[in-house]
């Protein structure tokens, strides 16, 4: 398995496309995670991934956990846990990001640091590892703003964008992405009275390296989006397997800070 897990936050601005605006609501959310399919030697997973989001007045605190157990062919355990926190400014212009990954306990990768962007692009600059720095391209979206994005895109009637993306999640830079919008719709039937009255749909997001220049994706999910951000219905590819997460738990939180 690759060793950098793009968090689910990078998939997760008041951001105007068309004639539809969108902006996400501060919540709680606790996904159960099972194993969809396999493709190397990986013979069982289990998991849970813990995902809040804060409203911090000019900006969003986003907190996610992402912990796993992998079973390998040979019938041993391998833990591997994702901490990953952010402050976003709801302007888009600002984030700081920490993320740090274990496996078996062993720090495998950890990165901090800062980024700001203008009009004409930013950069991103590294406290973990220390020194290090990258330029972002204009029109680079943080990650509240990547999601914001896609769900104003979703309302306007759009089944297709394209955007890249800096998360904090690796010392590599931004990355590339793509998301295939389906079935957008009205209210529907939820076991959350508080998403019942929003429209929802299907969508698709790929992320790709930007250095590599290749069309082979390093990551994948498919999830139901509801039009406030929260997500349910979740379907991660990892490349040598893939993950299903169902939402046992959510909370919306108040408007405001």
């Amino acid at each position: 398995m690759q060793a950098r897990i793009l968090t689910f936050a990078a998939l997760l601005s008041s951001l105007v496309v068309g004639a539809a605006t969108a902006e996400i609501a501060a919540h709680r959310a606790l996904y159960e995670l099972s194993l969809a399919t396999a493709r190397g030697d990986i013979q069982a997973a289990t998991g849970t991934m813990a995902y809040e989001v804060t409203d911090a007045c000019d900006g969003w605190v986003v907190h996610q956990r992402l912990a796993m157990t992998l079973t390998n062919t040979e019938g041993q355990d391998i833990d591997m846990l994702s901490d990953y926190t952010t402050y976003e400014s709801k302007d888009g212009t600002e984030l700081r990001f920490r993320s740090r990954q274990t496996t078996d306990r062993a720090v495998t990768s950890e990165v901090a640091g800062e980024a700001r962007m203008a009009a004409n692009g930013g950069e991103a600059t590294y406290t973990i590892p220390e020194g290090v720095t990258r330029k972002l391209a204009p029109r680079t979206l943080f990650p509240n703003a990547h999601t914001e994005a896609i769900l104003a895109a979703a309302m306007a009637g759009k089944k297709f964008i394209e955007m890249p993306l800096f998360d904090g999640t690796g010392a590599e830079g931004a990355q590339d992405s793509s998301a295939a919008i389906a079935s957008w719709k009205g209210p529907q039937t939820s076991k959350w009275p508080e998403l019942s009255a929003l429209s929802s749909g299907r969508v698709h997001i790929a992320f790709f390296d930007q250095a590599a220049g290749t069309q082979q994706p390093e990551y994948e999910v498919t999830m139901r989006y509801w039009e406030n951000g929260v997500a349910d219905e979740l379907v991660m590819d990892f490349g040598d397997f893939s993950m299903r997460g169902k939402m046992t738990n959510f909370v919306l939180a108040k408007k405001g800070c």
